[in-house]
């Protein structure tokens, strides 16, 4: 198996995340009310994903994860597509973020989704790597729509979790991704079908946990112990936590510091917290100075830094003139 994280970190030491897909969608015009939520966007606007992609490419990102998070069998058979069209839609995803890299490496810019002619862009140095395109799974509590991503609040054991996951997480590791990325990982039943997922298809993973405080995943498990079932897995290349509040971050690199020598990701959120019944975002967010954040983030001992929901290509920006 190739290792894609630990070659990229190898070389140019620090990899930097892109920010909130769904946010940049948002930002383009796209109307994500809806259970599909960014997977809506696949079906209505897939040139706007392709430039949300690039936006964050532009910022200096050094990998992009696909419109995939909430796109799963049951959520598109819902809206009456069948497991044909739900396949093609996975495999689109991957290849609007393929076409995305392509047309940055090559210094060639795809038009705004609404047919506006860009401005001409300069290719990237020439010895920035190519960046990596993850190939993003969303936890079972994204297809519920209900907020449950950020509770674990649903009884399924690992079996079961599996078993929902199994026909995504099979189309996608079949893909030109360079790997899968878990993010919002809430409880440690979703861990343990996750390593076994990685396990059966020998493809890298890395998971990332949604954690309610500075030491403890949504579901109350410690993050130590679920950094320890991915430090067992093999062909699970790296770990992390995602949408949690900038606050938190810093112990939880600690925690899993403590638990595995693997490399270690954070991305979180603005610090508003998601409103379920509402569906929108709501309280102020943390302060951020993102550059200095990155910096001591890395001081900790991340070796990747982005941004999830509300996190744009600003401070996908400041990452990156922070870290390089």
């Amino acid at each position: 198996m190739t290792d894609p994280i630990r070659d990229f970190l190898e070389r140019e030491g620090f990899l930097v995340l892109d920010g909130g897909l769904a946010t940049e969608l948002e930002a383009l015009g796209c109307d994500l009310d809806d259970p599909l939520w960014s997977a809506r966007v696949l079906i209505d606007d897939p040139a706007a994903i392709r430039a949300a992609h690039r936006r964050f490419l532009e910022a200096g990102a050094d990998c992009i994860a696909t419109a995939t998070y909430q796109a799963t069998f049951e959520g598109f058979a819902a809206r009456g597509l069948d497991a044909a069209a739900t396949t093609r839609l996975l495999r689109d995803s991957v290849e609007l973020a393929i076409a995305a890299r392509a047309d940055f490496l090559g210094g060639r810019v795809a038009p705004e989704p609404d047919g506006t002619p860009p401005p001409p862009a300069d290719p990237p140095p020439p010895n920035r790597p190519p960046p990596l395109v993850a190939a993003s799974i969303g936890p079972y509590g994204a297809y519920l729509a209900d907020g449950s991503e950020y509770t674990g609040g649903y009884d399924l054991s690992a079996a079961a979790l599996y078993d929902f996951h199994a026909p995504r997480w099979e189309v996608l590791a079949e893909t030109e991704a360079d790997l899968l990325a878990c993010e919002t990982t809430p409880s440690v039943e979703e861990t343990r079908a996750y390593c076994r997922l990685a396990a059966v298809s020998h493809r890298p993973t890395w998971i990332s946990f949604q954690c309610r405080d500075g030491a403890h995943l949504a579901d109350g498990t410690p993050l130590a112990t679920a950094v320890a079932l991915c430090d067992a897995e093999p062909h699970v290349v790296a770990v992390g936590v995602n949408c949690v509040d900038p606050r938190f971050v810093t112990p939880l690199i600690r925690a899993a510091r403590r638990a595995t020598e693997k490399p270690i990701l954070a991305y979180p959120n603005s610090g508003e917290a998601w409103d379920a019944d509402a569906k929108r975002w709501s309280g102020p967010a943390t302060p951020m100075d993102w550059a200095r954040s990155a910096a001591a983030w890395r001081e900790e001992g991340a070796d990747g830094v982005g941004g999830c929901c509300r996190v744009g290509p600003a401070a996908i920006a400041a990452i990156r003139r922070a870290t390089r």
